[in-house]
């Protein structure tokens, strides 16, 4: 197999049309491969479309929910914008890239989800800004983003490390890719298990994740439906960190994703 531009920028359009703001891992370098040519399966500019997607519930008494997202995507030259983050690039060519990363991330627990979850303290969404870089090899895409915190919420870090490998035959892409996500304490205690001593009660202890490890694995299936849609069915796996596991109030191993998403463009 050897890495096209174009089998690439195929895989991660769709996978980042069918994105969504609870999606964990790396969403690609498309820019990297955007062209204004009217065949090129990433176009510049602006991009609208929509998604179903299905998702387990992290905590206890969440249960696995689907939602349906439209929303809108924009590739510039050096901005990448899509829905809850963006990229700036700094340098780009054919052999690396080097961006600013952006993102809103929500906040996933609210007390009120469930019994399980009374007395804890409602998690809110935080802005997150960071750096990143990819290498661009003819087998794969290799990819390292670090990001924190900067609204004060979590005051947390996380280090993404990932490479896709992209498989095209004609039309159809077939794109496994898989990585670790290594989160600070504070990150992982906010957002993913921790239980403060004010959050904990009797049937519900303490609880400190410490910093955590957890490997992921995806596969994006995209197919050019016709010269202004494409369309995309993807899933994705996190397989928590033992330390995530065994929180109180984490109900699951890991959580997985399955995304469906059509987008249109001119």
């Amino acid at each position: 197999m050897t890495l096209s531009r174009k089998a690439v920028s195929t895989a991660i359009a769709l996978s980042l049309m069918s994105s969504c703001a609870f999606a964990e891992g790396d969403l690609g370098s498309l820019d990297l491969f955007s062209s204004n040519n009217p065949d090129s399966p990433v176009p510049k500019g602006l991009i609208l479309g929509g998604a179903t997607i299905t998702g387990q519930g992290r905590y206890k008494g969440q249960d696995t929910q689907t939602w349906a997202v439209p929303g809108g995507l924009y590739f510039g030259d050096n901005f990448m914008y899509l829905g809850d983050r963006a990229r700036y690039y700094f340098h780009m060519d054919s052999d690396y890239a080097i961006f600013g990363y952006g993102r809103y991330r929500f906040g996933n627990l609210d007390p009120g989800d469930s019994d399980a979850l009374h007395g804890m303290n409602k998690r809110k969404g935080e802005l997150e800004a960071g750096i990143g870089g990819t290498l661009i090899t003819p087998y794969a895409l290799l990819t390292a983003r670090f990001a924190s915190d900067v609204t004060g919420r979590s005051n947390g870090q996380e280090l993404l490390l990932w490479a896709d490998f992209p498989i095209v035959r004609k039309d159809l892409l077939i794109m496994p890719g898989m990585g670790m996500m290594i989160r600070s304490h504070n990150m992982a205690n906010y957002y993913f298990g921790g239980v403060s001593a004010s959050e904990a009660t009797p049937e519900r202890k303490q609880y400190d994740t410490g910093t955590t490890f957890s490997p992921m694995a995806a596969v994006v299936t995209s197919y050019r439906i016709s010269q202004h849609w494409v369309g995309s069915v993807s899933t994705s796996y996190e397989l928590y960190d033992n330390d995530i596991q065994n929180s109180p109030i984490v109900q699951h191993q890991g959580e997985w994703y399955v995304i469906a998403g059509v987008g249109y463009t001119w």
